[in-house]
């Protein structure tokens, strides 16, 4: 089955051919660096992390751009709180992520550029828009972009400049010709420290946050490249933005294909750092280990936002150790996928489906339920090999399962009241699966006439 990948540009999903062959390249944006990462910037890193796992087993070679903002107003105002140089506070905070998503098992991209780094690239974009009209210089110092004066602004979101324009509620301000105009250059500022300005023919300032990305993907993969990715939330106005800034200047839409990732929500409002409403990444692996969250965050197809919740994280726990139990004891040879195997290529259908994480865990699961019952050694390899391209159950199941032994005495009641709704159901896989689990866990069963009771393996 070839790749399928839903566009957000022609809201379609549509077979995948990248315009080298063999070869991919993929840009994503990445994160700002004044703060710790939150969960919600690991939803979206896990699931281009994903993506790009995936292209790698489909044999393409990946060059994979995920950028760092590191110039910026919060991280202007949060250098000048903590009293350090920006450069610090950045490279503190960039030093931070790559140890948070280390630990949850997301590769390194090919290139991270920091925006810092590419500030010539971005002035000269900006002069090429201005020579083209599309750019001009505003009474406060800024050089702003003209959204009247291209005319496809709006087809990656979907809205209309009459549209944006019906709902204006502030009036222009700051030299803008137009509400809609957006920065492409800001002046500096006479109380902004002196490492937040660069120079250039447009004066001391720095890059506007949209031309950044412009810039560097244009720079590190060229004018047009394969997919684009990012939070759903980056759909407008930034990745509308990158659009006119990229295409108004080279005559081409910078990315064939468009992918977003759903928001990981609290409550169902979106989970951000400015609603107050988020945990960062650290905060959460204090109570659950880095591969329930992993795993938590893949069960979800990528492009369907859902909910943050421990009730959640549990229930993720629980079915990560279902797997790990069903390799417990197996000694799993090393060997490579047989794709042509039924349940394999179930599994690849699955992923090439827009990368459908959900049917291919079910996948996972009905290999363990056969490995759990029949203690067939390539069921259980073929479960760690089709898992491995997830990025999940490659640690030594026994020491999985032990490290993660927090079973109190409700838990274990709870999960022998589900084995014996289980027997009664005449589910006999399921029971003994739940038994092969909480022994994995130092739990031995014991059933007689009058019930269950448990000790401690």
């Amino acid at each position: 089955m070839t790749l399928r990948i839903h566009n957000t540009l022609s809201r379609d999903i549509e077979n995948f051919t990248p315009i080298e062959p063999n070869h991919v390249r993929m840009y994503v944006c990445g994160v700002t660096t004044y703060d710790l990462s939150h969960i919600g910037h690991a939803r979206m890193m896990i699931a281009f992390d994903l993506i790009y796992r995936w292209l790698k087993v489909l044999g393409y070679q990946v060059t994979y751009v995920r950028n760092v903002t590191d110039i910026d107003d919060k991280i202007i105002r949060r250098a000048l709180e903590r009293n350090i140089p920006i450069r610090e506070l950045t490279t503190d905070m960039l030093a931070a992520m790559h140890a948070d998503l280390d630990a949850l098992g997301v590769l390194r991209p090919t290139h991270e550029p920091r925006a810092t780094e590419y500030v010539p690239q971005m002035l000269a974009m900006i002069k090429t828009l201005e020579a083209k009209g599309l750019a001009y210089r505003s009474s406060n110092g800024d050089v702003n972009y003209a959204v009247r004066k291209f005319a496809g602004y709006g087809k990656l979101s979907g809205k209309s400049i009459d549209d944006l324009r019906s709902g204006e509620r502030v009036a222009v301000l700051d030299g803008k010709q137009d509400p809609l105009d957006f920065v492409l250059w800001k002046a500096a500022k006479p109380e902004e420290p002196a490492d937040a300005k660069y120079e250039s023919g447009y004066g001391t300032g720095r890059p506007g946050w949209h031309i950044e990305c412009s810039a560097m993907a244009c720079a590190l993969l060229g004018e047009r490249f394969d997919l684009h990715g990012g939070g759903d939330d980056l759909q407008f106005p930034h990745h509308e933005n990158e659009i006119a800034q990229s295409e108004g200047a080279t005559g081409k839409g910078p990315a064939a294909i468009w992918a977003h990732n759903g928001l990981l929500n609290v409550d169902q409002v979106k989970m951000s750092k400015s609603l107050g409403n988020f945990f960062t990444i650290r905060e959460v692996m204090q109570r659950y280990d880095a591969e329930t969250i992993r795993f938590f965050l893949l069960r979800t197809h990528y492009r369907s936002p859902f909910n943050f919740s421990d009730a959640s994280l549990d229930d993720a726990r629980a079915a990560l150790r279902r797997l790990y139990t069903a390799l417990d004891g197996v000694d799993v040879p090393d060997r490579e996928v047989d794709w042509a195997q039924p349940q394999a290529a179930t599994f690849r259908a699955e992923m090439n489906d827009d990368f459908n994480t959900p049917g291919a865990v079910a996948v996972l699961f009905e290999l363990a339920n056969e490995a759990n019952r029949t203690r067939s050694v390539d069921a259980a390899a073929l479960l760690k090999d089709l898992a491995a391209t997830l990025g999940v159950l490659q640690q030594t199941p026994r020491d999985y399962l032990r490290a993660g032994n927090t079973l109190d005495e409700a838990r274990i009641a709870e999960r022998i009241a589900t084995r014996d709704a289980a027997k009664k159901a005449r589910d006999f896989a399921l029971a003994d699966q739940i038994r092969q689990e909480l022994l994995a866990q130092g739990i031995a069963l014991k059933d007689s006439a009058s019930g269950t009771t448990w000790v401690k393996a």
